[in-house]
């Protein structure tokens, strides 16, 4: 009775350890790990063992800025399980990982947490954290983007309720001009969505405001021009990524 009690409290309870297998991910992967639990000092009875993939996301709130996180998959592994004391039990998984999932450059997070519910006892849970890297079609915007003389100065996940995804954000790559470009312009900023087999580039080409004119533009918002264009798997070899977007670049600027 008294371990019973102590379990209630967390302490001598089951624990939670997931293992990922490939931490290092691009969207649209599949992760593969899996959960192991261990039993604590006394019998305890799982109502249900979840993973939730999560992300962080910016939301201007009041003047100021706040946090949110964003559960991109709840994912239930089993329910109704019983766990032994010392029983060790392991259930494998094989998450299929959004196409819409943010990128772990800059300060934009993104894990797993894993938690068992098990009744009149603090829960276990389990914190693991991913890389997400660039698709193969991102990294050639990425490329192109740098070899036309633009540096990635930041990266943002933030709130969006227009822009027609999964989720209640948008991240947004800002690259500054450090080639040719810097005299035209004040930065380039670029949001991707990925599909199966196919990736939608959104460029906003920021002018750099000249003059009174100019000023004219920059306060009323618009100086901002904005572009659009696709790319497929196939155009990995076909098509000139750096060639295109300095073509739409200069369309806008002259």
């Amino acid at each position: 009775m008294f371990k019973k009690m102590l379990a209630s409290v967390g302490i001598g309870s089951a624990k939670v350890d997931t293992r990922i297998f490939n931490a290092a991910v691009i969207p649209g992967d599949t992760l593969e790990g899996e959960v192991h639990i261990t039993g604590g000092d006394v019998a305890q009875d799982i109502s249900d063992i979840y993973l939730k993939l999560a992300t962080e996301y910016e939301r201007e709130v009041d003047d100021s800025t706040i946090h949110e996180e964003c559960i991109m998959v709840d994912y239930r592994l089993l329910e109704r399980l019983t766990v032994q004391p010392k029983q060790e039990i392991v259930v494998p998984f094989a998450l299929e990982l959004p196409y819409e999932i943010p990128l772990t450059i800059g300060r934009t997070p993104v894990y797993i947490r894993t938690g068992l519910d098990i009744k009149t006892a603090i829960n276990p849970r389990d914190r693991d954290v991913l890389e997400v890297k660039p698709h193969p079609l991102m990294q050639r915007v990425f490329v192109a983007v740098e070899r036309l003389g633009f540096h990635l100065h930041r990266v943002d996940c933030e709130y969006t309720h227009s822009f027609g995804g999964s989720y209640p954000f948008v991240q947004e790559f800002e690259f500054k001009p450090s080639g040719e470009y810097r005299n035209y312009l004040d930065e380039l900023e670029i949001i991707f969505r990925l599909h199966p087999g196919e990736l939608e580039v959104l460029l906003e080409i920021d002018k750099r405001a000249r003059g009174f004119a100019g000023w004219l533009n920059e306060a009323f918002d618009l100086d901002d021009r904005y572009a659009r264009f696709y790319l497929t798997e196939s155009d990995l070899d076909e098509v000139d990524v750096e060639a295109m977007i300095d073509d739409i670049i200069r369309s806008h600027i002259h």
